[in-house]
């Protein structure tokens, strides 16, 4: 396993969705190191002091005024662990689980929350040895730290709860010992800082990111195909529009799908006599609606970016001035407006998907293509209930896509009155990724069938390259058959990003957070 060496502060979305897809280890830079062990100091002397300092040496949450003794600090953290360890539901997947292990990394590297160098090691560790806690992904309203799932987090560090290694799931503590770890016994803080923070609720949000942004772009390839398909015109790409409107994902989209048009004998075929004036907005606006949702994906990067390398437990060790300070930063509302944002996007680049595939298949529409995309039609259905599927996709995500981060609730005797909801509200975004995956592929399957009725006319060479990699997973339809497998199909080249793999690598270069 190779290892990635991360600094706190500095970390980039390209090294965070490398560690996701790949599954690096990963160590702090060694600059880091006396941060840390600074700031565990500053507690160490708290914790045997007289002054309560809170989640040091007193209870936690509406509990804070009660005083902990010194000899009670390694049992107070243990209990803090085991009692918030609620989460339910099915476990988060494992490559999102060592994002979290990461996240909290960086978070602790920062050198604030004043856990003892022993604790980086053992997560280190665990990501070097490929132990992973099972987390379910259910429990966190995204304010005082996500408690419940960062618990369970915890709990496999302490030895307790469950843990995978070597792609078994087992009791943590046998976890540990077969990867040659030995559990952690958390001195003053640790559990708190451990549990307090957005790491579940960024690593949620920042795999929505990065499969959004995969899909994105192979919406933009599909959909150059499409508008070849039903013979769309290529004067709503001009780069002049675009200009004067000034936006920047809009100016890319016209321009990659410029681009992948260029030398098309089927456009060529009807720049001249061709009697309609405009094509429907689906075709017209692709740039002006993909390309908002660039821009707003981009945005997105931005915040969570600084969120995955930000200290969000509490209180905080402020080394500089010397003192222990309890605030907010566990407070997720970044999150939670960035996922909503990410879902608004899924959600748009689905519709208007979706809104090219029952063009294709509409022959009042399509400009002489046959019916439901068969040349049987009557006797067959075509592409007639993959567009019924779409439809049904589409409207599942407008649905998904309603705001989260609005929906606060009280929680903890109304000492967290107010909450972000940040972790379920990330957490759809994988559904709504796998729903807009298929959206886009359903239509993949339909622009190539519209290309080839085109024939003798063909495409350009670079999206006939991309119809060929289509092609060489998913036959084209001539009889009707059973069409499950060839729908999964087309939506697993759009999640592996295959379909932009036939491209070259330059084209969509800045199709990426």
């Amino acid at each position: 396993m190779s290892e990635l060496v991360l600094t706190p502060g500095r970390t980039t979305l390209a090294e965070l969705e490398d560690v996701w897809r790949n599954g690096h280890a990963v160590r702090l830079a060694d600059e880091v190191r006396p941060g840390i062990a600074a700031s565990a100091a500053r507690i160490d002397a708290a914790a045997r002091g007289e002054k309560p300092v809170y989640g040091v040496n007193t209870g936690f949450g509406k509990l804070a005024s009660i005083k902990i003794a010194a000899k009670d600090t390694a049992t107070l953290q243990r209990n803090l662990i085991l009692s918030h360890c609620c989460g339910v539901g099915e476990p988060v997947e494992p490559e999102t689980v060592r994002l979290v292990l990461v996240l909290k990394l960086l978070s602790l590297g920062r050198g604030a929350s004043g856990v003892r160098p022993e604790v980086i090691a053992l997560l280190e560790g665990m990501l070097a040895k490929g132990v992973l806690p099972v987390i379910p992904a259910q429990g966190s309203v995204g304010a005082s730290g996500d408690l419940a799932p960062l618990a369970h987090m915890a709990a496999a560090m302490l030895g307790e709860g469950r843990a995978t290694f070597d792609g078994r799931e087992m009791p943590a503590a046998e976890a540990l010992a077969a990867a040659g770890l030995a559990p952690v016994v958390l001195a003053a803080k640790e559990g708190l800082a451990l549990i307090n923070g957005t790491q579940v609720s960024t690593a949620f949000a920042l795999a929505g990111l990065f499969d959004a942004f995969r899909a994105a772009r192979a919406a933009l390839v599909v959909s150059a195909i499409s508008t070849d398909a039903i013979m769309g015109s290529t004067a709503p790409l001009y780069d002049e529009i675009h200009q004067l409107r000034g936006h920047k994902g809009q100016i890319l989209a016209a321009r990659v799908i410029r681009d992948l048009l260029a030398g098309s004998a089927i456009r060529e075929s009807h720049r001249e006599g061709d009697t309609r004036v405009q094509d429907p907005y689906c075709i017209r606006c692709q740039p002006q609606v993909t390309g908002a949702c660039l821009d707003l994906l981009w945005q997105v990067g931005r915040t969570l970016e600084i969120e995955a390398n930000a200290a969000t437990d509490n209180p905080l060790v402020l080394t500089e001035v010397g003192e222990i300070v309890s605030g907010g930063n566990f407070h997720a509302e970044p999150v939670a407006f960035a996922a909503d944002q990410i879902a608004l996007a899924i959600a748009e680049i689905g519709s208007i998907s979706q809104r090219r595939i029952a063009l294709m298949v509409d022959p009042t529409l399509s400009h002489d293509l046959p019916p439901f995309l068969t040349p049987d039609p009557g006797l067959n259905s075509g592409l007639m209930i993959a567009e019924v599927t779409s439809a049904a996709l589409m409207s599942e995500n407008k649905h998904l896509a309603t705001p989260c981060s609005t929906d606060s609730t009280p929680t903890s005797a109304n000492q967290e009155d107010h909450v972000s909801m940040a972790a379920h509200g990330a957490r759809r975004l994988r559904r709504m990724n796998a729903n807009l995956a298929q959206i886009v592929g359903i239509e993949a399957l339909c622009a190539a069938a519209g290309v080839e009725f085109r024939t003798p006319l063909t495409t350009s060479d670079r999206l006939a390259a991309v119809l060929a990699r289509l092609r060489a997973d998913v036959a084209p339809l001539e009889q009707d058959r059973y069409l499950a497998p060839d729908l999964a199909a087309a939506a697993a080249l759009v999640r592996t990003d295959a379909l932009v793999a036939a491209l070259p690598a330059t084209l969509l270069a800045e199709v990426r957070p």
